[in-house]
C-alpha cells in the first residue's frame, strides 16, 4: 500500500495530526484537509470545524512539509447535523450527533474529496481498525486501546467508505500518539481531548436549542405513569430518559425521567427501577459484517457510547426493523441513540433505537 495519494482529515487535534505524520512515514503522498463545519454564528467556544482548528492543522502540515486545504461544509453540517440534532430533541428523542456527522459529513464528504482530488484513500484519527476478508468484505473492528475505541460511532459506514479509509491509530494507545506528537514538536501535542458535542462546548443542549431555534418558553407538566401532575417544566424537549439532575422539582425522593412526550409537552417521572427494560426496537439499520440478520444471532450490544456491551439476541424482522433482546434488563434504553452490535471485537452493525419494549 505504499505510495498512495492520501488525504488526512485534520481537525486540528493531536490524533489527526499524528495520522498525517504516520501516513507520510508509510510512504504516502499526503494532503491535509480540514472541513470547516461551524459558521461564525456558532463558533464561540466550538471544539471543531472552526478557523482556529484549521490554523492548528495548517501549522502541523507546514511542519510536515505537506499541502493543507480547508473546505467549507458549514451549510451541509448545519442541515445534516445541527438541524437533525435539534429536530430530534424537539420530537422527544436523544440524538447522537457524532454518528450523524460521521455518516453525513466526515466520511461522505471525505469520499467526495478523494474523488475530486484524484486521491486513492483518506485517513482519519479515529481509534478503530479495518480488516478485509478473503471474500472482499471489509470489517470494522474495535481499536487495540479499548479505552479509546470509537467503533461505536462508525457502525453506519458503507463498504465503499470502509474500502477507502485508513485508521492509522487503530493499534496505538493515546499515550503513544501524544508521545509521537511531542517528538515531532506538534503544537497540539498536549491539547485536551474534547468530551462534549463540538458545537455545544458547555454541554447545555437545551439552551443551545432554545437559542438556535429562537424558541419561546413552552410550559408543560411533569406527570407520573398514571397521569397525575407532579409539577411544571419549561419544555419537554429539555429532558432525556434516565435524567435525574436538573429537573427543577422536589418530590421528597429521587425522580428520574421515564419518557418524554413532546407532542403533549409532558415528561413522565418515576423511580430508577422503572428505567430497566430487556428489549428494544431499532430502525435505520446498517450492517457491516453481514448482509442480513434474518435469524436470531448472539451479540454483544451497546446502547450508548458510555454503556458497557451486554449479551443479547438480535434479529431483523424486516429490512429496516431490528429487535434486540438482552439477557438482563438494561437501564435507560433511549430512543434516538444508537444500538451497536458486536461479535467479539467485530462490529456486526447497528441501528437507531426507536423505542424500548416491555
Amino acid at each position: 500500500m505504499a505510495n498512495l495519494k492520501a488525504i488526512a482529515a485534520m481537525s486540528g487535534g493531536v490524533d489527526s495530526s499524528v495520522t498525517a505524520y504516520l501516513l507520510q512515514q508509510q510512504g504516502h503522498s499526503v494532503t491535509g484537509v480540514t472541513l470547516r463545519l461551524i459558521g461564525t454564528e456558532n463558533a464561540a467556544g466550538a471544539l471543531c470545524g472552526t478557523s482556529k482548528e484549521a490554523d492548528d492543522a495548517r501549522a502541523v502540515c507546514e511542519r510536515l512539509g505537506i499541502e493543507h486545504r480547508t473546505i467549507d461544509f458549514v451549510k451541509e453540517f448545519r442541515e445534516n447535523v445541527i438541524d437533525r440534532f435539534c429536530g430530534a430533541y424537539l420530537n422527544g428523542l436523544t440524538p447522537n450527533p457524532c454518528v450523524e456527522c460521521n455518516k453525513y459529513i466526515k466520511f461522505e464528504k471525505m469520499l467526495e474529496c478523494v474523488r475530486g482530488m484524484n486521491c486513492d484513500v483518506f485517513a482519519t484519527g479515529h481509534y478503530a481498525r479495518i480488516e478485509k476478508e478473503p471474500s472482499g468484505r471489509y470489517l470494522l473492528k474495535k481499536a487495540s486501546d479499548l479505552s479509546k475505541d470509537q467503533s461505536y460511532f462508525l457502525y453506519s459506514l458503507s463498504q465503499e467508505q470502509l474500502s477507502k479509509v485508513l485508521f492509522p491509530l487503530g493499534s496505538l494507545t493515546k499515550a503513544e500518539v501524544r508521545e509521537i506528537a511531542e517528538e515531532r514538536g506538534f503544537i497540539n501535542a498536549r491539547k485536551k481531548d474534547s468530551q462534549d458535542i463540538c458545537f455545544i462546548p458547555d454541554g447545555d443542549f437545551a439552551e443551545f436549542i432554545k437559542r438556535y431555534k429562537s424558541l419561546p418558553p413552552d410550559p408543560g407538566k411533569f406527570i407520573d405513569r398514571s397521569g397525575n401532575v407532579l409539577g411544571d417544566h419549561d419544555g419537554a424537549y429539555m429532558f432525556t430518559i434516565g435524567q435525574r439532575k436538573g429537573l427543577g422539582i422536589a418530590l421528597g425522593k429521587p425522580a428520574y425521567v421515564l419518557s418524554v412526550n413532546t407532542a403533549e409537552n409532558t415528561v413522565t417521572l418515576g423511580e430508577n427501577e422503572e428505567l430497566y427494560k430487556r428489549r428494544l426496537e431499532a430502525d435505520e439499520i446498517n450492517l457491516i459484517a453481514a448482509d442480513k440478520l434474518d435469524t436470531p444471532v448472539r451479540v454483544e450490544a451497546k446502547i450508548r457510547y458510555s454503556h458497557k456491551t451486554a449479551p443479547a439476541w438480535a434479529v431483523q424482522t424486516d429490512d429496516d426493523r431490528l429487535i434486540v433482546e438482552f439477557d438482563e434488563p438494561q437501564r435507560a434504553i433511549t430512543p434516538g441513540q444508537s444500538v451497536v452490535l458486536y461479535d467479539g471485537d467485530t462490529v456486526i452493525g447497528g441501528g437507531k433505537v426507536k423505542h424500548a419494549l416491555d
